[in-house]
């Protein structure tokens, strides 16, 4: 059932979960039902997943604010399941199929079935940006990002330097077939982050005054030469 409501070709939302707990929060609802999918495939067994709020806000333009709040009304429904765990914290999500079943009627649950393919070009797969509807196809450059977060999150740094890490070497070219990294004749993550959080640190040391520098100096200088006139 869920994998009929994931986005892994585009943001399918049902109308009448919609009724339940809004259009944002069942757009929601199908990107966190999409990166389960995920997982999975890459062998999760226990139900709880990953994804950040930068990462939700670029694949469905829901700011942290609206995914705060969408979050809450799938709590209410007992839909979602969230906690932080790992060092640094990262938000993990667990998605209960059973209750969301118990919200969508018996009928609604087999016509999905039925009309899938007639769904896919309906009003129901929606999604919003900039205010105007969209579809998001699922591309392979999509795929390859969401493996390129998930290695780079698995590695024990500091969220910002993660994040920032992410954020520049998964720039799109213009023809957006390739992110910044993959245009790297050689590649290591490891390396490459270990650097990134080396150089992170050399930027966020203070500056030296060069003019309390110059003063001490000179006073130095005054201090040597009445020295040596002793």
């Amino acid at each position: 059932m869920k994998h009929l409501l994931s986005s892994s070709a585009f943001l399918i939302v049902n109308k009448q979960l919609a009724k339940q707990v809004g259009l944002k929060g069942a757009i929601l609802l199908a990107d966190l039902i999409s990166k389960e999918e995920y997982f999975i495939a890459n062998g999760m067994t226990d139900g709880w997943f990953f994804n950040t709020e930068a990462n939700i806000e670029r694949d469905t333009t829901l700011t942290s604010y609206q995914q705060r709040k969408c979050l809450k009304t799938l709590k209410k429904y007992q839909i979602i399941e969230t906690k932080r765990k790992g060092i640094p914290a990262k938000q993990y999500f667990k998605i209960n199929e059973a209750n969301l079943l118990r919200i969508l009627s018996c009928e609604e649950t087999e016509q999905l079935e039925v009309n899938k393919l007639k769904d896919l070009s309906e009003t129901n797969l929606r999604t919003i940006n900039k205010n105007k509807e969209i579809r998001i196809t699922n591309n392979t450059i999509s795929n390859r990002r969401d493996e390129f977060v998930s290695e780079v999150l698995s590695f024990n740094y500091d969220e910002s330097i993660l994040n920032g890490f992410i954020d520049y070497w998964t720039e799109p070219n213009k023809s957006n077939t390739k992110m910044k990294y993959e245009l790297n004749k050689t590649w290591s993550t490891k390396l490459r982050l270990n650097t990134w959080a080396t150089n992170q640190k050399k930027w966020d040391k203070p500056k030296t005054n060069t003019k309390t520098m110059s003063k001490l100096d000179a006073q130095i200088n005054e201090w040597q030469k009445a020295k040596e006139l002793l």
